[in-house]
């Protein structure tokens, strides 16, 4: 996992908000195969290691159904430590019967994906070595395979679900922005990441930290020109930032403010917000 600690900026925690609070406790413990390291009767912190926080669900007051064709959350994206891993996650599934959305092989990595009770999307992935990877310039050589699900569940070996791995991380977030390029610049020229795929134009592009195929995603392709959607609804609340160390938080609070981005400070936590409405936290390694 070198691209998820420093000198990296990666994501660490995705906060979502769910309409029922023990509907998605049972999702994400049962079948993602979380652990609760916190819990409040309308809040719990999950993990994967039983010390770090990784995913928080949160009830709000007068919670809403999500709303489709707005800014947000496409899918959150948890990263296993090895492919064997991602082998019995995927037997798992087929085993509960859960409805998978797709299952797929990126080049880069192999995936499969599904939703939450709300509809909030999740991929469960891993990485191909990145030695083997293909770099076409400053570009990533990405594409969309069928999954080789024979293959890969020859090394699940049939044992018995033991949950998520303790190595497991957010590995990206792929978010629905209104506008590509307001977007590319607030995480390029403001946050310090680089565009290392736009082979989809108008509708999709991908940045990242130390040459990563991508920590965040970017796509237009359910809310171009869409507004965010209301605090109440299920979705996605807000997501961290971890970068390596306080200069280079600073640096990217300057390079906002130089954007004309707000960014404020509440109870110790430095927030901003993209063009688009999503809502991050800025951590700093360490203090995180």
């Amino acid at each position: 996992m070198i691209f998820h600690r420093p000198p990296h900026t990666y994501v660490g925690q995705v906060h979502l908000l769910v309409e029922d609070i023990k509907r998605s406790l049972v999702f994400y413990q049962e079948t993602i195969g979380l652990q609760v390291l916190q819990q409040s009767e309308h809040k719990v912190v999950l993990t994967a290691d039983r010390s770090t926080p990784l995913l928080t669900i949160e009830q709000p007051e007068n919670a809403a159904v999500k709303q489709r064709n707005r800014t947000g959350l496409y899918h959150f994206a948890i990263l296993l430590p090895n492919r064997s891993d991602l082998a019995k996650v995927l037997l798992h599934l087929l085993q509960t019967g859960y409805p998978l959305q797709g299952a797929s092989d990126h080049l880069v990595s192999e995936a499969v994906y599904l939703a939450d009770p709300d509809g909030n999307g999740i991929e469960i992935y891993s990485d191909r070595p990145s030695e083997t990877w293909t770099w076409d310039g400053r570009e990533i050589v990405m594409t969309t395979e069928p999954l080789d699900a024979e293959n890969l569940l020859s090394l699940a070996k049939g044992e018995n679900w033991q949950g998520l791995p303790a190595g497991t991380v957010m590995g990206h977030i792929h978010l629905q922005v209104a506008d590509l390029d307001k977007a590319e610049q607030f995480y390029c020229k403001g946050l310090g990441f680089d565009l290392v795929n736009s082979k989809y134009g108008q509708s999709a592009r991908f940045v990242s930290s130390g040459g990563y195929h991508h920590h965040i995603g970017l796509n237009t392709w359910h809310s171009a020109g869409a507004s965010a959607p209301t605090p109440n609804s299920a979705g996605l609340k807000s997501f961290s930032l971890v970068l390596p160390n306080e200069e280079a938080r600073k640096k990217a609070i300057h390079s906002l403010h130089q954007l004309g981005e707000s960014v404020t400070e509440e109870n110790g936590t430095v927030l901003t917000k993209d063009p688009s409405g999503n809502q991050i936290q800025l951590l700093v390694y360490g203090n995180s």
